[in-house]
């Protein structure tokens, strides 16, 4: 792909996908536009095996952005990555099309690895800001990393991952369409699980409660038994 048609992509991306933008001239303006196309020209180097060059661009563009992409990293189409600040993309990351990153996300390696030591994002994958997804494993197509999640573990397709560490929530299976960019109304586990505790309490408290009524309604019965058996004997 030429020079040319790299700045036509990203310049389309930025513009579909950041509301805020009010003109066409802001886009050159974008961390995600500059550190994209530094990131195409040290891939280039990276794959030809001229490894100083590359990261020399890749950490010049990290100065300038805020944004860390290693050159070694393997980027599809339609990448965003919006504000930026503080994004870190390992050497052996993978990412499908139509990724978006928000600022702060990190696709990282443990450091106990050799080989394939970072994630891999399929399609239409939402991480959102401050995410963190640590080793070598999957994360399904249309999946939903939620803000401040660390991720450890696989992620099947069509998920959303939420808490630290995350924990995958099924959506009923139903896909999550790709222009689905909504950080905010996703679900949250603890919460639901405290929701459970609550109501199972107030089952084991009424149950308690009906417990202690028959107590004394058979205690009473007896006593009333009794004194019946009482006055019985005596006439």
């Amino acid at each position: 792909m030429s020079f040319f048609r790299h700045v036509k992509e990203e310049f389309e991306i930025i513009k579909e996908r950041d509301p805020a933008i009010k003109s066409p001239m802001e886009v050159l303006l974008y961390p995600s536009f500059k550190v994209m196309l530094s990131y195409r020209r040290a891939h280039k180097l990276y794959e030809k095996g001229h490894y100083f060059w590359a990261r020399y661009i890749s950490q010049k563009a990290a100065r300038k952005t805020g944004i860390e992409i290693h050159p070694g990293a393997q980027i599809g189409k339609g990448f965003f990555i919006d504000h930026g600040t503080g994004v870190i993309i390992g050497e052996t990351t993978i990412i499908g099309d139509n990724v978006t990153l928000y600022q702060g996300v990190t696709l990282g390696g443990t450091g106990k690895e050799t080989g394939k030591r970072h994630p891999t994002l399929k399609d239409n994958v939402m991480v959102s800001a401050g995410a963190k997804i640590i080793g070598s494993f999957t994360v399904g197509e249309n999946s939903k990393i939620g803000a401040g999640s660390v991720v450890l573990d696989e992620v099947p397709d069509n998920c959303t991952v939420v808490g630290v560490p995350g924990r995958v929530v099924k959506r009923n299976n139903i896909k999550v369409p790709a222009s689905d960019m909504d950080q905010v109304h996703l679900p949250d586990p603890v919460m639901e699980d405290i929701t459970i505790l609550k109501q199972e309490n107030t089952a084991l408290t009424n149950r308690l409660l009906e417990l202690e009524r028959e107590v004394r309604q058979l205690r009473d019965n007896t006593q009333n038994q009794e004194k019946e058996e009482i006055n019985h004997e005596d006439l």
